[in-house]
């Protein structure tokens, strides 16, 4: 017998990989029960469960954030401005 590694000599997976009939999970089996019956409505892929509201332009996010950098330095040269007198 030829000497094998660790993995092969755990179980041999050529000889499971060439099995002719593979047989399907637990969950395979139970979703196939359970929809034999009763089959699951269709559904669209990815659908959205809620419309979603249109996202801001580029333009007036960069105004906000151009805006509130401002209104930082505004504020920072008005404390230093009081800050001296």
């Amino acid at each position: 017998m030829p000497e094998l590694d660790d993995f092969d000599r755990e179980f041999d997976h050529r000889w499971a990989r060439a099995a002719e009939h593979k047989e399907p999970s637990a969950r395979a089996r139970m979703l196939a029960a359970r929809w034999k019956d009763n089959p699951p409505e269709p559904v669209p892929f990815r659908a959205d469960p809620d419309p979603v509201r249109p996202r801001r332009s580029s333009w007036s996010s960069t105004a906000i954030v151009f805006t509130c950098v401002v209104a930082v330095i505004v504020l920072l040269g008005w404390a230093q401005l009081r800050g001296t007198y």
